[in-house]
């Protein structure tokens, strides 16, 4: 009875996942936060499932929702957007963690009492944001893509930056001195790299597609790629994140680079890309994966210790205003005053953030309980908090405050609308 009771359980949410995305659509609700809800009332509030039921696959299945996110995320991406947004992507990584990290480390330096090292630690758990929030949320609010794609570019830049700092900052505490040079080399060549094997593999898959395309049953085989990519890249030491984004930014641009002379050796007379077909069937793989990953955070949330999620929700906040003045003096003025009210309340944390959480704790660290729970609650206010705003600012008055904030900027794009005419 209760295999039956789980099988409808999991298909009754199937039809959730889908009617609350026709909600977003037509209503701004975002469907985000109405999964998190469930998993709130399924895990904390009822005590229906705990995040312990799922053993080792949630972290696992967590991971793969991640990937494949990236990978799709990089599909659709216009490679000549990914470049020239590129350098302003790194820009408002490197001033919005810096900041993140440098506030939240504070305010648990006074408050949890924590010692600097960790304190600081857990301003480098905080300090990314979460591509599978981003993802989802850029696409359906219909934002320009050099702003998605700086959107999407900083999570997936911001997540190899949380994970390297916060377990250099763990070895420096154990040890007691931290080597900034071989932080700085670990994180550029973990990006550098990963982007290479990405690169290349996609040129490899190119080559293979249409011999692939003759098996039966076929059409699973690139997110497979895709995962061994991720493994491999990840066992060499590198971030198998960014392998993903790559592999799928160079396999949907492959066109664009038959172009380029040097590489036509590299690639069939023909270079194949995805067919539409694939790009259907993989994107709504991902709508399902990102939709019972946002259930199994709110199943994952700590809600039982008032101070610490006051806390939690008070640091969401800060993030929340430290993020105006990162995009205000990172963003060029061509962004339009719209994309960058939406990237200033872009500052949700997902996985990276549960996972280096729970290393804090399984490593016995001094306050190692207080920074799992703290970490879960910015999460949970983190998505709320973004979510909520993107639809302020598209529907109320704090949209025109923001305008005032960004005040200046669309004006390279007002000036050509201007010469059209």
């Amino acid at each position: 009875m209760e295999m039956a009771a789980g099988i409808a359980v999991f298909g009754i949410l199937v039809f959730l996942a889908h009617l609350f995305s026709g909600l977003f659509s037509r209503t701004r609700v975002p469907d985000v936060l109405l999964l998190m809800l469930i998993g709130v009332l399924l895990g904390p509030v009822f005590g229906l499932v705990a995040p312990h039921n799922f053993g080792v696959v949630g972290p696992f299945f967590s991971t793969v929702t991640l990937v494949i996110i990236l990978f799709e995320a990089g599909v659709h991406l216009d490679i000549g957007v990914l470049l020239t947004s590129l350098r302003r992507s790194v820009l408002l990584t490197v001033t919005s963690f810096a900041l993140s990290m440098a506030a939240v480390a504070a305010i648990s330096f006074f408050v949890l009492h924590l010692e600097p090292a960790l304190a600081l630690m857990l301003g480098a758990i905080v300090g990314s944001t979460s591509p599978a929030v981003v993802v989802p949320l850029t696409r359906k609010l219909d934002m320009e893509e050099p702003a998605r794609g700086i959107l999407l570019m900083e999570s997936a830049l911001s997540d190899v930056c949380s994970i390297v700092i916060a377990l250099a900052i763990l070895d420096a505490y154990r040890l007691g001195h931290l080597r900034v040079g071989v932080l700085v080399g670990q994180i550029v060549s973990m990006l550098l790299l990963a982007a290479i094997f990405g690169i290349l593999a996609a040129f490899v898959w190119s080559a293979l597609l249409k011999r692939v395309r003759g098996i039966e049953n076929s059409i699973f085989t690139t997110p497979a790629f895709v995962f061994v990519l991720f493994g491999v890249v990840e066992l060499l030491g590198y971030s198998g994140y960014i392998a993903a984004l790559a592999f799928g930014a160079t396999l949907g641009n492959i066109e664009a680079f038959h172009r380029l002379g040097f590489l036509k050796r590299l690639l069939p007379a023909e270079p194949i890309s995805l067919n539409q077909i694939e790009r259907d069937f993989i994107g709504e793989v991902v709508f399902l994966l990102a939709a019972f990953f946002f259930i199994y955070i709110g199943i994952s949330m700590h809600l039982r210790n008032l101070p610490l999620l006051f806390l939690g929700f008070s640091i969401a906040a800060a993030l929340m205003l430290l993020r105006i003045p990162a995009a205000r003096f990172t963003l060029t003025h061509s962004t339009s005053v719209r994309d960058a009210s939406l990237i200033a309340v872009m500052t949700p944390k997902g996985l990276a953030a549960a996972v280096l959480a729970g290393v804090a704790l399984q490593n016995n660290l001094p306050g190692g309980d207080s920074i799992q729970r703290v970490t879960y609650s910015i999460i949970l206010f983190s998505i709320v908090l973004t979510s909520l705003l993107t639809v302020l600012v598209d529907r109320t008055f704090l949209g025109r405050l923001y305008a005032l904030i960004f005040r200046g900027f669309g004006r390279d794009a007002r000036q050509s609308l201007a010469r059209t005419a």
